[in-house]
């Protein structure tokens, strides 16, 4: 029997043979239906998926954004998008509730995010946080690693929301985010209230650390083999990943961001997530790599002393002490996703205005 054959894809073979998780990095409901049959266990909503769930699914949802700008008379156009971000979240995440009921909260939610603009607001990103919560029993609730970010996952975790850390791409804000999370998760063992249920990860976006290395080189001009640029951010998923373990901080790793497939491959065998659109999930299933665990397979140190020398932010994300919390929002990788995050948000705003206000 051929290896698929007995498993329907590699992605599958990954989810059933392996301790590896597999998320729909899409709220598309063709996409996630098909991604299930792979294994996959959560999905993720935003507005950069919205505008993706819109171009492909608009025939689903035109005639509902029609009936909320008549439902919601007074409301500005960002009140209506983010309402619709609130309904596309929930319907994906209905169709998780079996998976969410089998695990026991650990895996089967969705993963919404929270608005970018609210970044340096902590009691902001708190209230919104918690109504995300509420939207359905199997939301997981995205929150920026930025300094306001950081008080906010103690905060929501101590409230019992499972979070979602995002907006991060290296070691210190991994380690602030767990043990902002073991604070909250700590306050409410000492007040006996229930954590069995919940199911917190921290996301690595590795393919925007990549990225933001590639700017640095072009604006420096710093000359490197430039395959070395596409490790980057596994050597600091890889070390992460390391130091969780050895720690027993209660969150698991989710790699987010994928610009090749080492950012799924190199994962595979940990106790981690996976979470790639799903245009990269037919790109991993169609290719000749094999599913085999890689986790625990350091990358070349040569490949690491060379990006350590080259360039100093890779320095500042792959070492423990490389930033302080305050330093966060001013990270490269953390000021360019903001940027672009908070720009897709009114790019969907301006989808919604075309609704509202016809040519």
């Amino acid at each position: 029997m051929s290896e698929l054959t007995a498993y329907k894809s590699r992605l599958h073979q990954m989810t059933q043979t392996t301790p590896t998780c597999l998320w729909n990095d899409s709220a598309a409901i063709g996409e996630l239906r098909a991604s299930i049959e792979d294994g996959a266990v959560g999905a993720t909503c935003n507005p950069v998926i919205v505008l993706e769930v819109l171009a492909k699914e608009m025939h689903l949802w035109r005639d509902r954004i029609v009936q909320l700008i008549q439902e919601m008379p007074t409301a500005t156009e960002r009140q209506v998008a983010w309402k619709l971000v609130e309904e596309i979240s929930v319907k994906g995440a209905e169709l998780l509730v079996p998976i969410f009921e089998r695990y026991n909260g650990k895996n089967g939610r969705l993963s919404i995010q929270g608005d970018p603009h609210f970044y340096r607001d902590p009691r902001t990103i708190v209230e919104q946080v918690v109504h995300f919560s509420e939207l359905a029993p199997n939301m997981i609730v995205k929150i920026p690693v930025t300094q306001a970010g950081i008080p906010a996952i103690e905060e929501a975790t101590y409230r019992g929301v499972s979070i979602n850390a995002t907006v991060c791409f290296t070691l210190p804000q991994c380690i602030a985010v767990a043990e902002a999370l073991e604070r909250g998760l700590t306050r409410r063992e000492r007040e006996s209230k229930d954590i069995s249920t919940m199911g917190p990860v921290c996301t690595i976006m590795v393919g925007r650390l990549d990225d933001w290395l590639k700017v640095v080189a072009e604006k420096q001009n710093v000359t490197t083999d430039p395959g070395y640029l596409e490790w980057a951010g596994v050597a600091v998923f890889k070390k992460t990943y390391r130091i969780f373990r050895e720690r027993g901080y209660r969150v698991r790793l989710l790699s987010a961001a994928f610009r090749n497939h080492m950012h799924w491959s190199e994962f595979i065998g940990g106790d981690v997530v996976i979470s790639p659109p799903f245009r990269w999930q037919q790109r991993y299933n169609a290719s000749d790599v094999e599913v085999i665990s890689r986790i625990d397979k350091p990358v070349d140190p040569k490949i690491v002393e060379e990006l350590e020398k080259k360039f100093v932010d890779f320095r500042r994300a792959y070492s423990e002490d490389g930033l302080a919390i305050h330093e966060f929002d001013g990270f490269g990788a953390t000021r360019r996703t903001l940027r672009q995050f908070i720009a897709a948000c009114h790019d969907l705003e301006a989808q919604i205005r075309n609704f509202m206000i016809p040519e």
